[in-house]
């Protein structure tokens, strides 16, 4: 039975991730300070409180534990945020990232899943986006990630470290089964705050810019499910403990809605009238970002299984009715 550090195994993808090892026959160790995940998200493995900023923590976890290959999620996510605050971004997103690629050289391990994003594109210059778009992130959060793809780049020339680098779109939906969701504190994603107001958790959700160059002025997105996000995973995972060689893969579904459209879904699935307002842009949001996929299809045999927008509006919404009866 192979072992595998989650770091980040607490948070909403790296908890569903601990489910779907565990489910595939890996044992599960689970590294996370709890700073934006919840501990009883953690339904199996062994699980260890902490931070990569401690290096003395990581040393001690290597030398506890055979680990085989590392998965990272531990990293900050909101794109206004990072603007804001870019210190905050760049050493948690970068430094320590370095701090658990350096304690794995030491270790000896070899096989690194990294977590990265479509913000590293940028503003489109073609949509759907492949693997050949140029990367031109526009905001800190975007930049962080795509310095750890180069650096990773250069881990493999110079130690031999192998790695593969998922660019996510946009991550939604929960477990199907119910088990786990999504529950960040503020949350910043848009489906769980348009079910919230559904739920009654809130009043009203805001739309963040009409003034966009889409359909309906308002931002596009391609939304993935959690699970489908967590089986790519699975797939990379087995790729690269199969000897092939480092690569870097675009999830997503191939289809963009806009904020207004999903809304519209959530109103059908909820049967809610979801009010809604116009607020103001965020600051480093591009108009589009949608995926093309295809060489993670082909290289890794993945195939998205819940490509439905109101299937991944409806598993999030049982999820939501959970949170909103605590």
């Amino acid at each position: 039975m192979k072992t595998i550090l989650v770091v980040g195994g607490a948070g909403y993808i790296g908890s569903h991730m601990v489910l779907a090892l565990s489910a595939a026959g890996f044992k599960v160790v689970i590294l996370d300070d709890l700073s934006t995940g919840h501990k009883k998200n953690c339904l199996s493995g062994e699980f260890i409180c902490g931070t990569l900023a401690d290096k003395n923590l990581l040393v001690k976890v290597f030398n506890a534990h055979r680990i085989d290959a590392v998965m990272h999620f531990a990293s900050f996510i909101q794109v206004g945020e990072s603007v804001q605050y870019p210190s905050k971004y760049y050493n948690n997103n970068v430094t320590n990232t370095l701090n658990l690629l350096d304690a794995m050289l030491d270790a000896k391990v070899s096989h690194l899943i990294f977590s990265s994003t479509a913000a590293i594109f940028g503003n489109p210059v073609y949509t759907p986006i492949d693997n050949q778009h140029p990367k031109a992130p526009i905001n800190p959060y975007g930049r962080s990630k795509w310095f750890i793809e180069q650096i990773l780049a250069d881990y493999e020339q110079a130690y031999g470290l192998k790695s593969v680098s998922l660019r996510y779109f946009n991550a939604a939906g929960a477990d199907f089964e119910g088990r786990i969701g999504e529950c960040h504190q503020p949350e910043t994603h848009l489906i769980p705050l348009i079910l919230q107001v559904a739920s009654g958790r809130r009043d009203k959700i805001k739309v963040m810019g009409n003034d966009y160059p889409t359909h309906d002025g308002t931002a596009i997105r391609d939304y993935i499910h959690v699970s489908d996000l967590c089986q790519a995973h699975l797939l990379a995972l087995n790729y690269l403990l199969s000897g092939r060689s480092s690569n870097q893969f675009n999830l997503g579904n191939g289809k963009g809605f806009s904020v207004n459209e999903v809304i519209e879904a959530a109103r059908k699935v909820t049967g809610h009238p979801i009010p809604s307002e116009i607020s103001a842009r965020r600051a480093g949001d591009p108009a589009v970002l949608v995926a093309d996929a295809t060489l993670a299809k082909r290289e890794l045999g993945w195939q998205p299984q819940f490509q439905d927008l109101e299937t991944i509006i409806a598993h999030a919404w049982t999820w939501e009715q959970k949170l909103a009866k605590l």
